[in-house]
């Protein structure tokens, strides 16, 4: 596995820790608690990204912006599109 040096939430300045918290509140509630949480309570995957604030914020602000309720797919079709995206990409979701 790639070893990535992050900032943890304790460690993080202003600016790391509002993009942490302005894309979360993005997210669907099922996504509030982390599968594999990290020091602080993020997931790994957000953590990877403390490095560029900017860049942690936009990647994970565009996934919460494409799941928002508000657009006209369900729930159920954002979940069946995630899951194909993640087996044709060979990856766990």
């Amino acid at each position: 596995m790639t070893w990535i040096r992050t900032v943890p939430l304790s460690e993080a300045d202003e600016k790391l820790r509002k993009a942490m918290e302005d894309q979360k509140l993005l997210y669907p509630k099922e996504y509030a608690t982390p599968v594999h949480p990290v020091e602080g309570g993020g997931s790994s995957i957000v953590a990877s990204h403390s490095l560029i604030p900017e860049a942690l914020y936009h990647a994970f602000a565009t996934f919460g912006t494409l799941m928002s309720p508000d657009l006209p797919l369900s729930r159920r079709q954002h979940e069946l599109i995630t899951t194909m995206v993640s087996v044709t990409n060979r990856c766990v979701y």
